[in-house]
């Protein structure tokens, strides 16, 4: 058996008993009815994968049938059975959502081919279903990895936003997750199941900037050949995602505050204003508020694109997340390259934990894969990371271990140390306190002692 079902639906019985006849034959599972009512009844019950239905019926016709079903949440496909006299009839039924139509009389070999197509298109529908369950898992929230306090504040922000059309700003430094942020944002917005396009404005040249988020008209420029769509108007009714977008000129940045109050645009070489629903999320490693008084970056944009904003914070200042991403990252990449790597060792981990990741998440992550490259152990080693990972002193602030020739200020290196603590224990002092070794109350003395708690009196 094909495993596919079909519902006829005709008042004629002998039409009913030859169609029931064919489609068996091709192997496939059919159910009839004589009318639109008990055809809505039997679907409901026992909802078929194609509905072939006459378009003239006793009570419900097939349209108000087509419609009625069409509205459901997963509606069948609907081809529409008429004779020829009635064929502006089939073709209101097509703008009301059926997939093809047939007149009669019947011709077997077209009724088998029509409900082929059907049948390939159910398919492709249900592929693509399946590939969207898989992106809409793959940057689900839930899936993003992170139990230090900055990352669970954005990922807070980000379940509060999602379901809205408002513009978001992600700061951060590079490779500390932007894109992943912003992609969580759309699969968990109703605009999951529309267009998610990425553009670096940091990688594009000036002079394409333009035609490649707007597109342009056929002649807009030479070697302007045909029109070209961009990525703003691919984006529509789904989300754009403009990544460092304290790289775009001035024109454009004039234009996207113009998307943004307006909802319309122009291709370049364009004459009419085209009408636009797109989400805009943006992101930057700059410094916005900087690049505003410098006069590199509009502060009407800044202030359009900054209505809901957080910041990612850098890998270095979350050090607890090391060993959970570092985990992932085995997992990950031991599928990929088929090697049998399962864990690392301590000392390896110790030195990933120490490690300053001026490249964040991203350098972890190629760090990762290329151990699992290099080792032929089920355990990182230490000789397996990169050379500036091993060869890195141990750090603690912004001091080494080993005392520089100049020396130090022994209290600067003491009050950098307590800030570490109470910003990895997130405020918490006994938590602190467990970290440093030291008592409770030697701690708070600490503390005070440097000013960063204040005593009860003042």
């Amino acid at each position: 058996m094909k495993g596919g079902t079909i519902l006829v639906v005709d008042d004629e019985p002998s039409q009913r008993d030859i169609l029931r006849a064919i489609l068996e034959a091709e192997g496939y599972d059919v159910e009839d009815a004589g009318n639109g009512e008990d055809a809505l009844r039997i679907w409901r019950t026992s909802p078929a994968d194609v509905l072939l239905s006459d378009l003239k019926l006793p009570g419900m016709d097939g349209l108000t049938l087509l419609k009625e079903i069409s509205a459901s949440t997963h509606p069948p496909c609907v081809i529409i059975m008429t004779a020829y006299g009635t064929v502006d009839s089939a073709v209101q039924a097509m703008k009301a959502g059926a997939f093809d139509y047939l007149t009669k009389p019947l011709e077997k070999d077209e009724v088998i081919l029509t409900l082929q197509r059907a049948f390939e298109r159910i398919k492709l529908l249900k592929e693509k279903q399946y590939l969207q369950e898989q992106l809409e898992d793959r940057f689900s929230i839930e899936n993003i990895i992170g139990t230090h306090g900055s990352i669970q504040e954005c990922m807070k922000i980000v379940r509060k936003v999602a379901g809205s059309s408002s513009t978001v700003l992600i700061l951060g430094e590079s490779g500390t997750g932007k894109e992943l942020f912003a992609r969580a944002i759309h699969y968990a917005s109703p605009r999951r199941a529309m267009p998610f396009y990425a553009v670096n404005c940091a990688s594009i040249p000036e002079t394409l900037m333009e035609s490649e988020i707007f597109g342009y008209e056929k002649g807009a420029f030479t070697g302007a050949i045909s029109r070209k769509i961009g990525l703003l108007e691919a984006a529509d009714k789904g989300t754009l995602f403009l990544d460092e977008i304290g790289d775009l000129t001035a024109q454009v940045q004039a234009t996207i505050l113009r998307v943004l109050q307006e909802k319309e645009f122009m291709r370049v070489g364009g004459r009419e204003n085209i009408r636009i629903n797109v989400r805009i999320i943006a992101a930057s490693n700059k410094d916005l508020k900087g690049e505003i008084a410098k006069r590199r970056f509009r502060e009407d944009l800044f202030y359009r694109l900054n209505v809901v904003s957080f910041v990612l914070t850098p890998l270095r200042d979350r050090a607890t997340d090391i060993p959970l991403l570092t985990s992932h990252f085995i997992k990950k990449y031991s599928l990929k390259h088929e090697k049998n790597v399962k864990d690392i060792q301590g000392k390896a981990l110790n030195k990933l934990i120490g490690y300053r990741w001026p490249g964040n998440v991203r350098e972890l992550e190629a760090a990762i894969e290329r151990a699992i490259l290099l080792t032929e152990k089920e355990t990182i080693s230490l000789e397996d990371l990169p050379q500036e990972i091993r060869e890195q002193p141990y750090q603690i602030g912004k001091f080494d271990f080993d005392i520089p020739p100049e020396g130090f200020s022994f209290e600067e290196f003491e009050r950098d140390l307590l800030l570490k603590a109470v910003r990895k224990s997130q405020g918490v002092i006994s938590q602190a306190a467990r970290l440093l070794g030291m008592s409770y109350r030697t701690l708070q003395y600490r503390l005070k002692k440097f000013g960063i708690i204040k005593t009860p009196s003042s």
